[in-house]
């Protein structure tokens, strides 16, 4: 069943409007929430330099007094004029339109406007660039600036129209829009405040194309009238293809405008807003996790240290309600169960189990839930706890529930003396990268009390990475800094992984495993120290702003648990992925090679990861000797 969600946010473009109270009042009764028009009047170009409008008398546009300011701060976004030419290379046309360009951009101040709109018509635009970067710097107003691009630039749309053309093989290289759109965000210094409208074309390009722009901060996606067809009962419709991208677009919670005259004149021109609305309220239910990460998508948060801080009772209560991380981890104690006992052995025979890392108690119940439904005696289950507040809680449950069957040890695992040794021992010490919460320290410590013939549950997990476009974790990185401590780089906040979910974003090529840890580790010589070199195949142009990280693990036997996105477990939301950001953004082509070097590195009190890459540009190494970011053993 399609999901009722919040109505579509849409906007009805004007090119030209003569009254803007009458153009304001019929887009509200059909149903829109703004309308985009002209900060002034389209025809009435200014002459700044020299000729005979130079000195021409009169207002610029409309006083600001024809509509109260809550309207224009709410209703209006302003467009700048289509015959400026910041980029010229006349001289004279290119000053004149510099000068008309900052004295609408000031008016727009004035008024309040939310958003500016200005269109770009092709790849070359530096000038514009500076012009805006020298307005945003210099306004006190914090205005969004929307930057229109065309999905399918002009000349390629008209090349598809004309008849004994060339075809698609022998045609000259396509105006790739989306270039336009990154060199003009990086001469502007990838400013948060400036963002896409997306203008939708009659043919729509590539998969990998329209999946690249899903990476970029599109705040609005134009709809032309001319791209909607007529249903059999005369209302318009756009095509299969167009709807599909419109819901895939939505995820990313854009406004839609639309423009173009009404070609359904006898329908009204609501009918396109309530269809468009129709597309959005009939989106596809959210899964699980996308409702658990409600409001948290792209939003940074550091890594858990769970060995240096103590968890709070929200963290604990947060990660207990996961429906398939516990259900699973019965599921591989029973099957550990069955292995340790054999069927005529059940009524003789018990086995030990030490849950460490007990927390407030979900995997002890699981424990005992999976000697039930195994039909398998538990001897004993020791709870070992180091955080005195989650403690209270098992001592609590021990007496309400568990009885003598348990007994909780309030104590760090590496550090207690186990009165006996465990068949079983289970732990939940796993991180968005395996390893990142120090599982492997904390169980190799820990196995000294599980049995030569002892079963660990996780007994194996692995990381991966893969390259990683997305500008908004990039600005959102960017402005992590904190009160920066003096024994800490100025950039120490792209020298630090980030658990984020992961949603305005591309991933740039399938993930490679990375680390691998098993347990027990019966080595000789234990070194949980590791490095690794991955080698990606980019298959178009992009951006790299970082790498994705996940894991797997396997509990026991074939029982699993995973956040790779191939494998993922349905349903389970304990973890999101992990980035790794780069200081600076990477521009590769189609068939580069993106070389990464990750290193796992240790010292008696902390634990780093140091990255670099040194393919198809070379970086300095991120985070040597744990200078910015450490885990407290």
């Amino acid at each position: 069943m399609p999901v009722k969600m919040a109505r579509a946010s849409c906007g009805r473009d004007y090119h030209c409007c003569p009254d803007i109270n009458t153009a304001v009042e019929t887009a509200c009764k059909s149903g829109f929430d703004f309308v985009c028009l002209p900060i002034v009047n389209p025809r009435y170009k200014r002459e700044f330099i020299h000729g005979p409008a130079k000195n021409r008398p009169g207002p610029l546009s409309r006083s600001d007094l024809v509509l109260s300011g809550q309207d224009w701060s709410t209703l209006i976004v302003g467009k700048t004029s289509p015959w400026l030419q910041l980029d010229s290379r006349v001289e004279v046309i290119r000053k004149n339109s510099e000068a008309g360009f900052k004295q609408e951009l000031a008016f727009a101040s004035h008024l309040g406007l939310p958003a500016i709109l200005i269109q770009l018509k092709h790849g070359k635009n530096a000038n514009l660039a500076r012009c805006l970067s020298e307005q945003i710097q210099a306004a006190y107003f914090q205005q969004q600036y929307w930057i229109q691009i065309p999905l399918i630039s002009a000349r390629d749309q008209a090349d598809c129209l004309m008849e004994g053309g060339q075809t698609d093989e022998e045609r000259e290289p396509q105006d790739d829009t989306w270039k336009w759109w990154h060199e003009f965000r990086t001469l502007c210094d990838s400013q948060r405040r400036i963002n896409v409208v997306l203008e939708l074309s009659t043919n729509l390009p590539d998969e990998e194309v329209l999946d690249r722009w899903l990476a970029e901060p599109i705040k609005c996606v134009m709809v032309s009238t001319n791209l909607f067809l007529t249903n059999k009962r005369g209302y318009p419709v756009l095509s299969k293809p167009h709807q599909s991208f419109l819901k895939k677009l939505f995820k990313l919670d854009i406004q839609i405008i639309l423009t173009g005259a009404d070609r359904h004149p006898d329908k009204g021109l609501h009918t396109y807003q309530q269809y468009l609305d129709h597309l959005w309220q009939t989106r596809s239910p959210p899964d699980p996790i996308t409702q658990f990460a409600k409001g948290y998508e792209d939003y940074l948060q550091s890594p858990l240290q769970p060995l240096m801080d103590n968890l709070e009772s929200q963290t604990y209560e947060i990660f207990e309600k996961d429906p398939v991380k516990y259900s699973q981890y019965q599921k591989a104690v029973y099957y550990a169960l069955l292995g340790k006992i054999k069927p005529e052995e059940k009524e003789t025979k018990s086995v030990v189990l030490m849950v460490v890392g007990a927390g407030r108690g979900p995997l002890v119940r699981a424990s005992i839930a999976a000697s039930h439904q195994a039909d398998r005696k538990i001897k004993k289950v020791y709870a070992v706890e180091k955080n005195p507040n989650a403690v209270v809680t098992l001592e609590n449950m021990k007496d309400e529930m568990w009885g003598d069957l348990v007994e909780v040890v309030s104590c760090d695992m590496r550090l207690w003396e186990a009165p006996e040794k465990a068949d079983i021992l289970v732990s939940e010490l796993l991180g968005s990268f395996g390893d990142n919460e120090l599982s492997p320290e904390c169980l190799d410590g820990a196995q000294r009390f599980l049995k030569d013939d002892g079963i660990s549950i996780p007994c194996e997990y692995t990381s991966y990475m893969s390259p990683l476009q997305s500008e908004k974790l990039y600005n959102e990185v960017r402005v992590c800094k904190d009160n920066t401590p003096s024994n800490k780089p100025l950039d120490h906040n792209f020298e630090t992984p980030y658990v984020v979910r992961l949603h305005n974003c591309q991933v740039l090529a399938p993930p490679q495993e990375v680390f691998h840890f098993k347990h027990p580790n019966r080595d000789a010589v234990i070194d949980n120290t590791r490095y690794t070199c991955l080698d990606f195949d980019i298959k178009q142009d992009a951006v790299l702003h970082g790498f994705a990280g996940y894991f797997d693990t396997i509990l026991y036997d074939n029982v699993t648990l995973s956040i790779h996105p191939d494998t993922h477990s349905p349903g389970m939301f304990s973890w999101f992925p992990i980035l790794f950001p780069i200081k600076t953004p990477i521009y590769v082509k189609k068939n580069d090679r993106v070389v990464l070097h990750i290193w796992r590195s240790c010292n008696a009190k902390n634990v780093w990861y140091e990255w670099t890459i040194v393919e198809p540009t070379v970086l300095p190494i991120h985070n040597p000797k744990g200078r910015s970011y450490t885990i407290g053993l």
